[in-house]
């Protein structure tokens, strides 16, 4: 007997409106609320592929939804997509979802393609660390590696010599702290350190121990989308829907990080701007945030100081991108997501402050 294609459905939602306006549309049946407090959404597109060819898209309203075989058929979905993300309880502080976080990012590297590395200056990356907790990030993110394109391989011992002060200085801030790698030894040794979430650009395939480290140190985890790796995800990448694609393998990663132990609700995953995407797919994948809320996971969004902001505009250095980086910062919140990681806290935060004080108003 043939075995039956493989079909997977999927929820963009859109129609997006804010404030007392979205709270008055959820009253009255015409919209339904956002993961976002705030948030609520009047329309769907509902998007059918079988065997990874797309073959249909079809919209639907909130009140379509809402009612009979329509909600029977699109019920996990919908729960995804309309449920608050729950508290995220670390032993360091409880990350709250019922406004954007804004993650602060140390680079303790010589190579950071946004300019900012400090390798070696153990001194000036704590400074950043408590600057950025100062203009009022909610977690520290800290590497020792650069994840740049074309980057070369860090050995592990020297990625914990450059983080591990660091880590050590800032964990007692009241913000919750990252380490950015994609080696189990240097999870083991920071979570151990005080790091209470890891944020690994490969999704705990980039080392064969990673998903037990991980599982194992019970610290969150930021599941990152990038094919091939540092060095080699630019060369020429592909997919078929990119939007879809990373959709899928995304689930995939988080699947597997289940089967092996890691809660759920510890899971936090990141599209992967400029991993193994063309400026073309980023902003393809920018402008359809919203279904990947239909993971059930927290959804965290780095566009910060990268390339393909300054491909629509002449280039420029990394710093001068601060204009696109914080349109993309705000294009995300507005489509639900949950943590921004940025090189910039403070105008970042305020643009997130005005855009949540023009919401209020409506």
């Amino acid at each position: 007997m043939m075995a039956a294609a493989k079909s997977s459905v999927y929820l963009k939602p859109c129609g997006m409106i804010s404030g007392t306006l979205a709270a008055d549309a959820i009253k009255s049946g015409h919209a339904l609320p956002f993961v976002s407090s705030g948030l609520a959404f009047t329309q769907c597109e509902i998007i059918r592929r079988v065997q990874g060819e797309t073959l249909c898209r079809e919209f639907l309203t909130a009140r379509d939804m809402a009612s009979g075989s329509r909600r029977d058929e699109l019920s996990e979905l919908i729960v995804r997509v309309t449920t608050e993300r729950p508290p995220l309880r670390l032993s360091a502080a409880t990350l709250l979802f019922d406004r954007p976080l804004v993650m602060g990012i140390v680079n303790v590297t010589p190579d950071s393609f946004s300019g900012d590395g400090l390798a070696g200056d153990v001194t000036a990356a704590i400074a950043r660390g408590r600057q950025h907790v100062e203009e009022g990030a909610d977690v520290l993110d800290i590497g020792g590696e650069s994840t740049r394109p074309g980057a070369d391989f860090v050995d592990p011992d020297e990625e914990c010599d450059r983080i591990l002060p660091v880590i050590s200085a800032l964990k007692d801030l009241g913000v919750p702290i990252s380490v950015d790698t994609r080696r189990a030894k240097v999870m083991t040794v920071a979570t151990a350190a005080g790091a209470t979430i890891i944020n690994d650009v490969s999704a705990l395939t980039g080392d064969p121990h990673s998903l037990d480290v991980a599982a194992a140190a019970g610290a969150a985890v930021v599941l990152n989308h990038m094919r091939g790796s540092p060095r080699d995800m630019q060369d020429n990448p592909h997919y078929a829907d990119v939007v879809l694609d990373v959709y899928d393998e995304l689930a995939a990663r988080i699947e597997a990080a289940v089967a092996a132990g890691i809660s759920r609700e510890h899971l936090i995953v990141d599209p992967g701007l400029g991993f193994g995407k063309t400026a073309a797919h980023n902003f393809q994948l920018l402008s359809s945030l919203a279904l990947y809320q239909g993971l059930g996971c927290p959804l965290l969004i780095g566009a910060s100081r990268k390339s393909f902001l300054g491909a629509i505009s002449g280039g420029g250095t990394p710093a001068e991108r601060l204009p696109g980086s914080l349109s993309a910062a705000i294009a995300a919140v507005q489509q639900g997501a949950n943590i921004v990681r940025v090189h910039d806290v403070a105008p970042t935060r305020q643009a997130l402050k005005t855009l949540s004080a023009i919401d209020g108003g409506n």
